[in-house]
């Protein structure tokens, strides 16, 4: 069966990016595997994490003070006798606190029973065994109780979550040495066309270094996935095809290159002739319109699957931008995160913006400003195949299609990097 007209699935980017969102909720990770702790930073976890106790396992002091009843300072300044004093990994087992009575505690301590207030040390005095407090407080003021955060057997991080510092400190509390994780998914990289030389070669007048292969594998990484570098293709068909299906035999393949409707551009060509079903050829977006997504049937390691592939254009940074917007979700999924939808920050705009309308732009630009004074600007550029002026940018500006300016000091949306 023929595969439809380009024209027929070039889509807006909210369908385009919906299609990917749907196909990615129904992928799974193909394994799982115990990993040190340490070693589980930025991995997606596989398995639930519960607390072993409550949190905190005892009510805790969040303020260097004084463990009082607060009914004791109804009358101010109330003079209580100080029964000694508790630190932080000091037992609190017989310590009590009776009428007119209080401990000098510690941040992070354990309250002593009896108390019910933590007053802090700025509102004390005290003069030998008495301190005398100028404020009141209210029951539980600078106590945070016991199994507050969490109690014992509760869910503390769920499978499909990406571990980060919190996440990796959160599974040490509760004595987590090493986590199952799911397995990285394996992702092929391909660029393609006679112009690409590889990066240690001396580019020929009309030539240029392999730069797309590169940034692809460190956005592959950061997306949880094992970059695979393949030779680069060359515009001739035969070679072309024997290269994809090399890469089709990955969990994911991303080509970049070949994409578009010139003569060379036989990507689309060689993915109809291996059947693949396409997705969408295009998306009504700047940078990146000529973005493919698809999958094709074939056989893996585990016998016939279908490997979903993406074609990102040539220029660098239609590469850079059509992977976050659709690709990332894919790998995400296949790592074992749960999908997700596409966040934009806003910030106001520094300068004014004027472009053609009728499509979804995502223009380099630098956001800026002193905490939450947030301003961005767009970066000067010549085109998607700027590289240097993507190194200077920090975020994207998102321009609705509908728009054709936008005035200085509007908000605007914005898509880190």
């Amino acid at each position: 069966m023929a595969a439809p007209s380009p024209q027929s699935l070039v889509l807006s980017f909210e369908e385009a990016r919906r299609v990917v969102e749907e196909h990615a909720s129904r992928l799974v990770a193909r394994g799982e595997e115990i990993v040190d702790l340490l070693d589980a930073a930025g991995r997606v976890l596989a398995e639930p994490v519960t607390a072993d106790r409550d949190i905190p396992p005892f009510p805790r002091a969040t303020r260097d003070g004084y463990a009082v009843r607060a009914g004791d300072l109804t009358g101010l300044p109330a003079r209580l006798k100080v029964l000694g004093e508790i630190r932080a990994g000091a037992s609190h087992a017989g310590r009590i606190v009776d009428r007119g009575e209080a401990f000098s505690i510690m941040t992070g301590a354990p309250v002593p029973k009896g108390a019910d207030a933590v007053v802090m040390v700025e509102y004390t005095s005290q003069n030998g065994g008495t301190v005398e407090i100028s404020r009141g407080v209210a029951q539980g003021e600078n106590i945070v109780p016991q199994g507050a955060e969490a109690r014992c057997g509760s869910p503390l991080l769920e499978p499909g979550t990406r571990l980060n510092e919190t996440g990796v400190a959160l599974a040490a509390s509760v004595g987590k040495a090493s986590m199952q994780v799911y397995l990285r998914p394996r992702v092929a990289v391909l660029t393609t066309g006679d112009e690409i030389v590889a990066v240690d070669t001396e580019p020929g007048p009309v030539q240029i270094r392999n730069s797309n292969s590169y940034s692809l594998a460190v956005q592959v990484q950061r997306s949880g996935g094992d970059p695979a570098i393949l030779p680069i293709a060359p515009d001739e068909p035969a070679r072309l095809r024997e290269l994809v299906e090399q890469g089709l035999r990955f969990d994911l393949l991303i080509m970049t290159g070949g994409v578009s409707m010139g003569r060379y551009d036989l990507v689309e060509q060689v993915l109809s002739e291996l059947k693949a079903q396409f997705f969408f050829t295009g998306a009504k977006i700047q940078p990146g319109r000529p973005v493919v997504f698809g999958r094709v049937e074939c056989l893996g390691d585990s016998g016939r699957q279908h490997t979903y592939f993406f074609g990102l254009p040539g220029n660098p940074v239609s590469t850079m931008v059509t992977f976050e917007l659709f690709a990332r979700p894919v790998i995400e999924a296949l790592a074992g995160m749960k999908t997700r939808p596409l966040n934009f920050l806003h910030a106001r705009l520094k300068a004014e913006i004027r472009v053609k309308p009728g499509l979804r732009r995502f223009l380099p630009a630098i956001l800026s400003g002193a905490y939450e004074d947030s301003q961005v600007e767009l970066v000067p550029w010549q085109g998607s195949g700027d590289i240097a002026a993507q190194a200077r940018a920090n975020c994207y500006v998102v321009v609705p299609e509908e728009r054709g300016e936008i005035a200085a000091g509007e908000w605007v949306a914005v898509m880190l990097k």
